[in-house]
């Protein structure tokens, strides 16, 4: 760990950032301005060096969208109803019954976008969040491909919804059958919304600030 530390500061003494060279970035459209503009001839942005409210949007975002999550995992997430009998569904119940129906690659690709990949991203951006104010065990190079993996990845978190809202436009047959989405299809999709808007109100530039420091 040490060597690490030391060969990351040795290559850090070569970099010279925006902020060393009196430039700041807008988030919007890439235009670079002298430091100190305030307002970007080219979109109209506010330009900040740094957000100064960027981790309390985050973390603000990344409780909403957990409060949200919970229930969408303890309500139904599809209510079946035929001629004879009705049934609701959770997500993990649905995979579940999915499974032992033989469709195994549909209840696996649920799983992962709806499980696996939500709570990978709380965790994530809850990494992230922690780690631009104490040095971690990532560089700041690696901490950028997993803010940028945790970005790409987020939007297959809606799959289960785009599933559900498939079904229920499908099987309407009057009082034979029927499809519904549950109480936990808009929690979750919410869920999900808030988790995007808190990984995307992270100011990835805090994350290269380390370097900084280590010059220093």
């Amino acid at each position: 760990m040490q060597l690490v530390d030391m060969e990351f500061a040795r290559s850090a003494e070569h970099v010279i950032t925006a902020r060393d060279a009196g430039l700041v970035a807008c988030r919007r459209c890439a235009r670079v301005w002298p430091m100190g503009t305030a307002i970007c001839a080219r979109c109209g942005s506010q330009l900040h060096s740094r957000d100064p409210k960027s981790l309390q949007r985050v973390w603000a975002l990344w409780v909403a969208g957990l409060m949200f999550y919970i229930p969408a995992n303890l309500y139904p997430m599809l209510q079946t109803r035929t001629l004879f009998d009705s049934s609701e569904s959770t997500i993990i119940g649905g995979a579940i019954e999915l499974a032992q129906s033989g469709s195994i690659g549909i209840a696996i690709v649920i799983l992962v976008a709806s499980v696996l990949i939500p709570v990978g991203k709380f965790m994530a951006i809850a990494f992230l969040a922690l780690s631009v104010r104490r040095r971690g065990l990532l560089t700041p190079r690696q901490r950028h491909a997993l803010y940028e993996i945790v970005e790409y990845v987020g939007r297959w978190s809606m799959v289960d919804v785009f599933v559900v809202a498939i079904l229920s436009s499908l099987v309407q047959l009057s009082v034979v059958a029927s499809i519904n989405p549950g109480p936990a299809s808009l929690t979750f999709a919410i869920s999900v919304v808030f988790t995007m808007m808190s990984a995307q109100s992270l100011d990835s530039r805090l994350i290269w600030d380390e370097i900084t420091d280590l010059k220093e």
